[in-house]
């Protein structure tokens, strides 16, 4: 098994990869960062998200793991004095991991090209300039017309993340589907839509169709996608991913537990 170590860039993360490291030179565990078969994510789950995004076309082959430097985090299990028993899981590793849904955007633009996105936690779209107004489709149907600050769609994980903040659902990561919630809908006697999260199931297809003047901004994960002036954002395609991103099972925190141990308190 080839090992890989995605680090932030604090002192500690480099002194815990250095540690890592010599361990797994010890086991004679081989260090391959360009095709790895396990990621080592060291820092919090924004690191996650970076390793995740680094490594994207080759998650059908790709386990992560996530130490974490700092509070406790939906994607990382182990803590700093954790090392060696972490590398005594390595050594007896034989496979195993748990799978958890991704979300994949199609962005289609005003000059007719397209570009593909993997999201691990969410996209977003809206617009800081102007009330952002669009067509929300359900598997090809019209559902609403949306007027408001944005959209965020989620997948189960991402769920407790900025969805939670815009006022979605907590998602079990069980459950092969994403979700769709409003950032601050203009709803009165004129405009009116749902009003309250939705969750969609595993093949579902949601697509958004924004005005011809359109200046919202997509995002995918914690990337903002830069546009310019040349070109503008038409329609947005969401659906389950065929991937899924994978973790290795040595120890990995019950989802739950997690939620109890970020929002409510105690031990994760």
């Amino acid at each position: 098994m080839k090992v890989a170590i995605y680090n932030s860039g604090t002192q500690e993360s480099k002194r815990l990869k250095r540690m890592i490291i010599q361990g797994l030179a010890k086991e004679k565990i081989p260090y391959d960062e360009e095709q790895p078969e396990l990621v080592i994510s060291i820092g919090g789950d924004g690191t996650l998200l970076s390793a995740f995004n680094h490594y994207e076309d080759q998650l059908d082959r790709i386990r992560f793991v996530g130490m974490h430097t700092g509070h406790l985090g939906f994607y990382t299990d182990w803590r700093t004095f954790e090392v060696f028993d972490l590398i005594e899981s390595l050594k007896a590793d034989t496979g195993q991991s748990v799978s958890y849904p991704l979300l994949d955007i199609d962005a289609k633009y005003s000059d007719g090209t397209h570009q593909k996105f993997i999201a691990l936690n969410e996209s977003t779209i809206k617009d800081t300039l102007k009330t952002m107004v669009c067509d929300v489709y359900v598997n090809a149907e019209l559902f609403e017309r949306f007027r408001g600050d944005g959209l965020c769609i989620s997948t189960p994980t991402g769920s407790t993340a900025y969805n939670k903040s815009v006022g979605g659902a907590i998602m079990d990561p069980k459950i092969i589907g994403f979700q769709l919630s409003e950032m601050a809908s203009l709803n009165n006697r004129v405009f009116r839509t749902l009003g309250s999260p939705i969750i969609f199931g595993a093949d579902a297809v949601l697509t958004l169709r924004l005005d011809d003047d359109s200046t919202a901004v997509l995002s995918c994960d914690r990337t903002q996608l830069e546009l310019g002036q040349v070109r503008h954002l038409t329609e947005l395609t969401y659906s389950v991913a065929k991937q899924q991103i994978r973790f290795a099972k040595y120890r990995h925190t019950d989802f739950w537990r997690r939620v109890k141990a970020s929002f409510i308190g105690g031990e994760a």
